[in-house]
């Protein structure tokens, strides 16, 4: 399969870059604004991989809707306009779209919201990710998922159940609240633990990545997966058999 990879001077890029002969892949474009890269892909490509500045993503995802390309969407932080762009698109194309392409990420996704739904709104749940310093968007895509699945086991609405860091007389901490926390720092990968506070036991689901080859390789998986698909915004839970 011919792919091309977007954000390809970037630390994912070129992990990806990497990677995908291992896994069957041919790279046929190189695509970014830094010289010495692409400035497209060909005709013959079958499949784009994006890890990119959100703001490049409406244009390459809709050029890879008018060509009939599958797309698979690393990028976070899109806005809502960016994100009606890649809407739009997968009315035409098969579109994997996650916040973290990690086999180990997305088990922890199906941990968490079983265990919000066991547990309920009487377990309090804090929601902490930590990055490397050069990491733009935050929260990150992952907790923004990890805070999304206990809102989904709960049954709860998320954006009226959720809060980003506190500051200031915020009084009593509400039954329900689900807190998401932000930490930047040095060279990590990527850190995520999601707490669920009781009053007399506390339980603690972690992932931490040692490497970028862990999310390069699935989202690669995502895209041999995508090919041939019907159009539509999936998730690694479709690529994983989750659902």
């Amino acid at each position: 399969m011919k792919i091309a990879i977007v954000g390809a001077a970037g630390r994912m890029g070129k992990m990806l870059a990497a990677l995908a002969p291992s896994m069957g892949l041919e790279v046929v474009a190189k695509v970014d604004v830094a010289p010495g890269f692409d400035s497209d892909w060909p005709a013959d490509a079958e499949g784009i991989v994006d890890f990119s500045h959100h703001s490049a993503v409406p244009q390459a995802i809709a050029k890879a809707a008018a060509q009939g390309i599958a797309y698979v969407l690393g990028t976070t932080g899109l806005d809502a306009g960016e994100q009606a762009a890649v809407d739009a698109a997968a009315a035409k194309i098969p579109v994997v779209q996650s916040g973290n392409y990690s086999l180990g990420i997305n088990l922890l996704l199906e941990l968490t919201r079983r265990t919000a739904a066991a547990l309920g709104a009487a377990y309090d749940v804090e929601v902490v990710e930590m990055h490397h310093r050069h990491k733009k968007d935050a929260p990150s895509g992952t907790a923004l998922m990890l805070a999304k699945a206990v809102a989904a086991g709960r049954g709860q609405d998320f954006d009226a159940s959720t809060i980003y860091g506190r500051r200031g007389d915020i009084g009593e901490r509400p039954q329900g609240e689900i807190a998401i926390h932000a930490l930047r720092g040095g060279s990590v990968v990527g850190d995520h633990v999601v707490m669920f506070a009781g009053d007399v036991e506390r339980i603690e689901l972690a992932h931490r990545a040692q490497t970028r080859e862990a999310f390069a390789a699935g989202a690669l998986a995502a895209v041999k997966w995508a090919k041939g698909r019907a159009c539509g915004i999936y998730t690694m839970r479709n690529v994983l058999g989750f659902e």
